[in-house]
Formats: C-alpha cells, sequence, structure tokens
C-alpha cells in the first residue's frame, strides 16, 4: 500500500513473481464512474471506495496466497480490506513527495494524473502495524526486503 508512484504495481509484481503468488492490481478493479472521476482530476470520496473495497476484500478471500497492490491509503480503507481475513500482512511503501513527484512526471498512469498526488499524501494515514520499505531503493532490493520478512 501507498500512494500513486511508490510502485505498488511493479514492486508487487515483483514480489508475488519472486514468491510464486498471484498478483492483484486494484486499479485494475474500479468502477467506470471512479475511473471518470480520477480522470477528471477529482479525488475519491469514501462513498466511492466502499463497493471497490468491498470487492477487493471477496477477491483476496478467494485466493490462498496474494499480493494486492492497492493504495489502501487510510486506515478504514485498510480494515475493509482486511475484514474476515486471517494472516493478512500490510507492506508500507514509502518515500517522500519529492520522489513520488519525480516519478509521476516521468509516467503516464491510464487513469491517475500527477495532479491528485497532493491529496493522496494529505489522505495517507500510515500503518502502524505493517512492514515499511522505503521505496528510493531499486525494485529487486524493495522484492529482497520484502520477501524475507514474509518468510519470516
Amino acid at each position: 500500500m501507498g500512494v500513486s508512484g511508490a510502485g505498488k504495481t511493479t514492486i508487487g509484481q515483483a514480489l508475488a513473481n519472486e514468491l510464486g503468488w498471484r498478483f492483484i492490481d486494484a486499479d485494475d478493479y474500479h468502477p467506470e464512474a471512479n475511473v471518470a472521476k480520477m480522470a477528471r482530476g477529482e479525488p475519491l470520496g469514501d462513498e466511492d471506495r466502499w463497493p471497490w473495497l468491498d470487492r477487493l476484500n471477496s477477491m483476496i478471500k478467494e485466493e490462498e496466497r496474494a499480493v494486492l497492490a492497492c493504495s489502501a491509503l487510510k486506515e478504514r480503507y485498510r480494515q475493509r480490506l482486511a475484514r474476515g481475513i486471517e494472516g493478512l500482512r500490510w507492506v508500507y511503501l514509502k518515500a517522500d513527495a519529492a520522489l513520488i513527484g519525480s516519478r509521476l512526471a516521468q509516467r503516464r498512469h491510464r487513469y491517475m494524473p500527477a495532479s491528485l498526488l497532493e491529496s493522496q499524501f494529505a489522505a495517507l494515514e500510515p500503518p502502524a502495524q505493517a512492514l515499511t520499505v522505503d521505496v528510493s531503493a531499486d525494485v529487486a532490493a524493495c522484492v529482497a526486503a520484502i520477501a524475507a520478512r514474509l518468510r519470516d
């Protein structure tokens, strides 16, 4: 979990490959209305997120082991995602706004404009119970650190 541009998809896919688990990108499951709203540069509200988070929760429950890439910026979102799931572990991909801003300036997301980054940092509630990884390191180092801690 983390803000847009933290590397959730890139690191998540690499981690899932390393562990031999399924990778799920939460962005692929947003309803069209959410995608359209974000594409217009409008941040999502809780009412936009609840059905999406409930769908992701159901998907995770069907998996024995999976890596889910999801912003999950607020504690209440993480609680909704984790409802009824034993053994779920959070990985917080942490970086400062300057690093993330430079990454977003160099990429084109299919609907998430860089203009929403400020709202993401404003909404971010860092998790109290998570594996925290500084994503200023390269992908391989991040994946190795996460995999080692998950295997403990």
